[in-house]
């Protein structure tokens, strides 16, 4: 029979790192909408890469302020 006992090292670890595990995906998700809402708004004027170009830049600046903000804060 296998126990599985929690190690104080192990406990720690995790605590200290959980808050920082969702912040890729937040900086991925926030690029991907802005990317898609460039892409939307380009089929719909008939304007093909210059929204998504615009939305692509702008999805990175807002994600990786975001980004930051938020490891500045969790610090």
């Amino acid at each position: 029979m296998v126990s599985f006992k929690k190690s104080p090292s192990r406990s720690n670890f995790l605590k200290d790192v959980a808050p920082y595990l969702n912040l890729g995906w937040q900086l991925t998700i926030t690029i991907l909408v802005m990317v898609a809402i460039g892409w939307l708004i380009d089929n719909w004027l008939g304007s093909k890469p210059i929204f998504l170009i615009v939305f692509s830049f702008l999805g990175c600046a807002i994600g990786l302020f975001d980004f930051i903000r938020s490891v500045m804060k969790k610090r």
